[in-house]
């Protein structure tokens, strides 16, 4: 998770980035000089595997930080992009929509967010959740209220339908899937054609890339974890920086938070958080 987006149940947050040079972009990435870019919510967040980069899906483009950890755009999209969600080495998925307007669908960039691609559903559906896990992306539908999901990114099978902000799927079992609802986590355990009534706790994200290590964040920042899978949780931390945005498991122990103003990391099982990218805000909620 796999970024996010926020609008269901929190209210616009404004936020203004620098855009600066990168020595050490990838190829392709803008390195213009630097200029000031607004962007509004952040709705994803990802590493890398190939070599850790931080990438950060936004309501005005994928951001990854530059010269002194400013934030610097990846290509030249300024679309609105969501569901993100990082698959493999410079593998992405996402959805949102064109700053045309409209929605994108499913679309992939194998180029580390550089170009992206149309695989399906344009035009028809906005995945306000992807997960890709088992060789599969599972995708919140926020346009149908459906979970669905697809192996060859066109052909998809349709789920359950629920009203959900975040899914994230088993590590262990492709046919474990947990969705925040307004009543708390709700499970499937039959890949998502039927969920049980949610329980709590109520959180907004979930992240899940351990299998002991199940991690979710409610709207106050408080971040959660559960080592059996969701049946219990005990309380972590408090994530800095207020309201949150989008919430990423890296390992276990490695835990990446979105709040409004940057994005935290922590490598201690969500303990402490350092801050890899600073975002100010304009102010409001």
């Amino acid at each position: 998770m796999h970024k996010r987006h926020a609008a269901a149940t929190a209210a616009a947050l404004t936020l203004a980035l620098t855009v600066a040079a990168c020595s050490d972009d990838k190829e392709g990435t803008d390195s213009s000089t630097a200029s000031a870019t607004t962007v509004s919510h952040i709705h994803g967040l990802g590493l890398d595997p190939s070599d850790q980069r931080l990438y950060v899906a936004t309501h005005e483009g994928v951001y990854t930080p530059g010269a002194s950890s400013a934030p610097q755009l990846v290509g030249d999209s300024k679309d609105d992009f969501m569901g993100f969600t990082v698959a493999q080495d410079n593998t992405f998925y996402a959805s949102g929509h064109p700053a045309s307007g409209g929605n994108k669908g499913l679309i992939k960039s194998t180029d580390a967010g550089k170009t992206w691609t149309s695989l399906s559903l344009s035009g028809e559906s906005d995945f306000h959740a992807l997960d890709y896990a088992h060789g599969t992306v599972y995708g919140y539908d926020a346009t149908n209220a459906l979970l669905r999901t697809t192996k060859d990114g066109t052909t998809w099978k349709n789920g359950a339908s629920l009203e959900a902000l975040d899914i994230a799927v088993s590590p262990n079992d492709p046919g474990l899937i947990l969705a925040t609802t307004p009543e708390g986590v709700a499970r499937s355990t039959d890949g998502g054609r039927t969920f049980a009534k949610g329980k709590e706790p109520v959180l907004a994200f979930l992240s899940w890339k351990a299998a002991g290590a199940l991690y979710g964040i409610d709207q106050a920042g408080v971040l959660n974890r559960s080592s059996d899978g969701g049946a219990t949780w005990k309380t972590v931390s408090t994530v800095p920086g207020g309201r949150p945005q989008a919430l990423t498991a890296v390992g276990a122990e490695h835990v990446l938070a979105a709040s409004q103003d940057g994005v935290y990391e922590s490598k201690d099982g969500g303990k402490t958080f350092r801050m890899r990218l600073a975002v100010e805000s304009s102010g409001g909620h």
